[in-house]
């Protein structure tokens, strides 16, 4: 199955823990081509504490052919390996964030595995780095395409490209 993460730094190397993040996702196992992955996009800081910098943002696609709550956990080592506390407060700067964001047509609601992300759809930071690998994607439990998402989400807010080398 095809599956989206959503990938995000404002502390640190903030493009450095990106391409560290994203170099470690393809060595997972299960992870398989094609592979797909966004430019970067700088955004700013969404609900987060005062003074927060500026984000990078990104979003990447592969094919996965295992459980998916070994991939959360392997995401979450990912982040703490690039210094993301295990108790991390929500919307609070951070040096990597990895979300899933979808995993085929699953839909799943557990404790610590929401499929599709909850949030995903009203976040323009991550549907538009979404929108320019799968621009036609309709995700479960959605009507609109990928594309159709960003431009609702672009009447209220902008993110611009920041690179399109990572």
């Amino acid at each position: 199955m095809r599956v989206g993460i959503a990938l995000g730094s404002n502390l640190g190397d903030r493009l450095g823990n990106l391409q560290q993040a994203r170099a470690a996702i393809h060595t997972l196992p299960d992870v398989a081509p094609p592979f797909l992955a966004s430019r970067v996009f700088a955004t700013a800081p969404v609900d987060c504490e005062t003074g927060a910098g500026e984000f990078l943002n990104a979003v990447v696609e592969f094919d996965y052919h295992g459980n998916l709550r070994h991939l959360m956990k392997e995401l979450r080592h990912i982040e703490a390996s690039l210094g993301r506390p295990s108790h991390h407060a929500r919307n609070r700067s951070r040096t990597m964030d990895l979300d899933l964001l979808y995993a085929g047509e699953m839909q799943v609601s557990e404790k610590h595995l929401e499929i599709p992300h909850p949030r995903m759809t009203s976040r323009l930071f991550v549907m538009q780095p979404l929108a320019e690998i799968r621009p036609e994607l309709i995700l479960p439990g959605q009507e609109k395409s990928a594309t159709e998402i960003v431009a609702a989400l672009q009447k209220t807010d902008t993110v611009g490209p920041l690179t399109n080398e990572w």
